[in-house]
């Protein structure tokens, strides 16, 4: 594999840490750019440098990234949230000059980010996704919620206007004034959905690379096993499983809307009537990639770039059974698993030792773990266990 193009990464977390060590392995030159180079992600041995950038004004965001593209010398780039993929996508000619990356359909992404948006795709070809509503003020929700079922989930519309700071981003509302406080918070930038019954285990995934013809040039499906937080968020503990009804699906909506590039989509299985209901579609690379890993020791990541560089991808088998976890928001969830009484401490160990990777701790690649500050555990079981859970 030739090697040589270097990569510039996008905001750093746990899954921009698996990018770096993915293709750094392979010899390919990985940079960093993120708000604070200092975090524990941005250790790696596999990071050739990281720089501060900020994307919270555009335009001087887009800037910094020219001239940083510039002096790497025409760089592949790999945004890895979705407010930094919609920054690439509104600036893409301008980025294009100076970067690499896999063009789409404008406004695709943008669509694809915003879940009102996504649920009109689905409904327009006729992809299964629980039933919403978008209320645009505090007195409309108030009137929808006549007419829906407790408890309802609320989650943002678009996901990258949000940050972390503005409070959880799905909510389980089991009354009026639990879901009303959620549309305030939000601010008109809410929806109001269907409940699916059913815990992490009914959460499936899909991770998948297509190609510029839109072919899908790799994919693999998988599940949750535990998530953070415990009522509903981001993988922590994941399983690859092959469920053909979730590959098909995912091919065939992203063929109809003519998408290219890294995908990573969640379902939830919903046993009233036996469907695969599309819950959301991350138009990028996903955090969660790292379970995703085929016979061959491809990801999305390496199938990205041999395309973007021009190399053949010979995609292997799914590994049935992989798990993947995320040491320390794993620990919090378990934590609270254990409390609500649906995990005891012998099958958390069972558990932990049929790991096959983690996110933060490996052997050639040990800072990264030895960065996470200790009192992060501490201090989130303190809080959870203050809270009841």
């Amino acid at each position: 594999m030739n090697a040589s193009r270097p990569v510039l990464v996008l905001t750093l977390h746990h899954g921009a840490l698996g990018i770096a060590r993915s293709l750094g392995r392979l010899g390919v030159p990985v940079y960093g750019a993120t708000e604070d180079p200092s975090i524990a992600a941005a250790r790696s041995r596999y990071f050739l440098d990281v720089v501060r950038w900020s994307n919270r004004d555009p335009r001087k965001a887009v800037d910094e990234l020219l001239q940083l593209g510039e002096r790497l010398g025409r760089p592949l780039l790999l945004p890895t949230s979705d407010a930094t993929t919609v920054l690439v996508e509104d600036n893409a000619d301008r980025l294009g000059e100076v970067f690499e990356f896999r063009p789409r359909p404008p406004g695709l992404a943008r669509a694809l980010s915003s879940k009102q948006a996504m649920y009109g795709l689905c409904l327009e070809h006729g992809v299964p996704t629980p039933t919403t509503v978008f209320p645009s003020s505090v007195d409309e929700a108030r009137s929808l919620l006549d007419g829906l079922t407790f408890p309802v989930v609320l989650k943002p519309v678009d996901g990258s206007i949000v940050r972390s700071s503005a409070g959880p981003t799905t909510t389980i509302a089991s009354n009026s004034d639990e879901a009303l406080a959620v549309v305030r918070r939000l601010q008109g930038n809410v929806l109001m959905q269907e409940y699916i019954p059913g815990g992490s285990e009914s959460v499936w995934m899909f991770n998948g690379y297509f190609d510029g013809d839109g072919g899908c040039l790799f994919g693999i499906t998988g599940r949750k096993l535990r998530q953070h937080p415990a009522s509903g968020g981001v993988t922590s503990l994941g399983l690859c499983v092959h469920n053909e009804v979730v590959h098909a699906t995912t091919r065939r909506f992203m063929a109809a809307v003519g998408y290219r590039g890294i995908l990573d989509c969640g379902y939830r299985y919903d046993t009233c009537d036996d469907t695969y209901k599309l819950l959301d579609v991350n138009p990028r690379i996903g955090s969660t990639f790292r379970l995703f890993v085929d016979s061959t020791g491809l990801d999305v990541a390496r199938v990205w770039y041999s395309d973007l560089t021009g190399q053949p991808v010979q995609a292997g088998e799914a590994v049935e059974g992989r798990r993947w976890l995320v040491e320390d928001i794993d620990l919090v969830s378990s934590f609270r698993y254990m409390r609500d009484g649906v995990l005891g401490p012998l099958a958390w160990l069972r558990s932990l030792r049929k790991v096959d990777e983690r996110a933060w701790l490996a052997r050639d690649d040990m800072v990264p773990a030895l960065r996470l500050p200790g009192f992060r555990f501490r201090s989130r079981l303190s809080r959870l266990s203050r809270s009841g859970g």
